[in-house]
């Protein structure tokens, strides 16, 4: 029961044809100087105008000024973790990548854009919602996200809409009742890179 707002970003779940996700993963590079903000587990991330893997700090709430990649491009896909040599020299596979680590860092990212995610809203919603868009309740940064458990701690926002916005709610996890109900959603087509015909 999601009555409290404990919200986690995008957990991948299945895919949106009922089939299992398997957990594939694409694997890119974080900046090897170092990238100037955290990332976590069930962040939304892109590719920047260097070639990196870098977070979006757009909220989705529409496809062109504040689509997820920028001014029209989208989002390349969802960051699950990463791996890097630390000061030590051992390997290490994180939950999350600390600002500023340097070296090869490797992203791991969900870019299947026909992948299902799980995500919580931030407030209540009906049953009116299924179909609806939605978005990032807001923009994630460095703080959007715990330290401790390598986990997001964006939710999306309860205000559904029927204009063009990041993701499409296509079900629910929990009661919809909930005061904070967990729901399933997709990228729209033009909030994913892969579906979006712009370069960044």
């Amino acid at each position: 029961m999601a009555t409290t707002a404990s919200p986690y970003g995008l957990r991948p779940v299945n895919r949106n044809d009922g089939m299992p996700y398997a957990g594939a993963t694409s694997q890119f590079l974080i900046d090897p100087a170092g990238e100037g903000t955290n990332l976590f587990y069930g962040q939304v991330v892109i590719i920047g105008a260097d070639g990196y893997i870098a977070l979006s700090t757009a909220t989705g709430a529409d496809l062109t000024t504040n689509n997820l990649g920028g001014a029209d491009v989208g989002a390349f896909g969802v960051f699950v973790g990463c791996s890097y040599i630390n000061a030590q020299g051992q390997q290490i596979y994180g939950q999350y990548y600390p600002s500023g680590t340097t070296g090869v860092v490797t992203a791991y990212v969900v870019t299947d854009p026909n992948v299902t995610f799980q995500a919580q809203l931030d407030g209540t919603t009906t049953q009116a919602s299924l179909g609806a868009n939605t978005f990032f309740a807001a923009a994630q940064s460095t703080n959007t996200g715990s330290t401790r458990t390598g986990n997001s701690t964006s939710a999306l926002d309860a205000t559904i809409q029927t204009a063009a916005a990041a993701f499409k709610i296509i079900g629910f996890a929990s009661p919809v009742s909930d005061a904070f109900p967990d729901v399933l959603v997709k990228f729209n087509p033009g909030a994913h890179a892969f579906t979006n015909a712009a370069g960044i």
